[in-house]
């Protein structure tokens, strides 16, 4: 797609021929250079934390980029992790320290799962969008930042803010730039690219000749909704490969996987060992 954006390079981390992709390409390097925020949605598993990262190369900020996954977390972690904290802020607080959005000074701070943030939380990203500065806790000083926020989550946001869990305005803050990430069921001529990329991969990491692929593979993947999208077709070759016991890639692997989610009773894949956002 070399003759389809500018800077090709910029996108080689992500493996697709699929034109919604291509789309996306395209757009990512029209709002790259700006300063407004950008929210990017998808399924869990598709490669939202790639397309940030590539957001923030394009952009030329000289600063670092900065990932958060803050799914789960209460408003003090939030706060103590975004913003840091002032000496005797807190018990066990014996000096300052700084938060991510320091850490993230001229670059990009990412924070994931943004759909599971408390209340309190979101009224502190909120002006910290709004006003570019924040609290340290045990502060009243407000600090400034010019790091570029980029927020991703895989919830319904605009559901919900009218069912009243995520603010109105936050959302339509963070609404300026949107991208959204198709699920790998609908695109399914990337399937054998992503097959073949991860062959290489789990051959170099096993340090095994890559596998041959039999020819009822795709069709078999292609029939599968595959819930943990590109991390979860990953784990399934990477499985496949390690327990393979020929240069013949077996199928079992793979129909067990996609077995366990059709109701058969297998055993399902433990995506915890192949951790990692493709």
């Amino acid at each position: 797609f070399s003759d389809r954006v500018n800077h090709p390079e910029a996108f080689k981390e992500i493996i697709t021929n699929d034109a919604k992709m291509k789309s996306i390409f395209q757009y990512i390097e029209v709002i790259s250079s700006s300063p407004e925020p950008v929210l990017i949605t998808g399924e869990t598993g598709v490669g939202k934390e790639l397309i940030a990262k590539v957001i923030h190369e394009l952009s030329n900020r000289n600063g670092d980029f900065v990932a958060v996954n803050v799914a789960g977390v209460d408003d003090n972690i939030f706060s103590d992790t975004l913003f840091g904290h002032e000496k005797g802020a807190f018990t066990d607080a014996v000096r300052a320290r700084a938060g991510m959005i320091q850490t993230a000074s001229g670059g990009t701070l990412f924070l994931d799962e943004i759909g599971d943030l408390s209340i309190a939380s979101q009224v502190k990203l909120l002006r910290l969008l709004q006003e570019n500065e924040y609290f340290p806790l045990g502060s009243d000083i407000a600090k400034y930042t010019d790091a570029r926020v980029i927020l991703a989550t895989n919830s319904n946001l605009k559901f919900l803010s009218k069912s009243g869990r995520f603010r109105k305005d936050l959302y339509h803050r963070i609404c300026v730039h949107r991208v959204h990430v198709p699920p790998l069921r609908e695109r399914l001529d990337d399937i054998p690219l992503l097959v073949e990329h991860f062959l290489h991969e789990a051959a170099e990491t096993l340090k095994k000749k890559k596998p041959i692929v039999p020819g009822e593979l795709f069709s078999l993947l292609e029939t599968y909704r595959f819930p943990g999208n590109i991390r979860e077709l990953r784990a399934m070759v990477l499985e496949a490969v390690s327990s393979a016991k020929s240069q013949m890639l077996s199928l079992k692997p793979f129909k067990e996987a996609i077995g366990y989610h059709d109701g058969s009773g297998m055993e399902p894949l433990d995506l915890e060992r192949f951790r990692g956002d493709p």
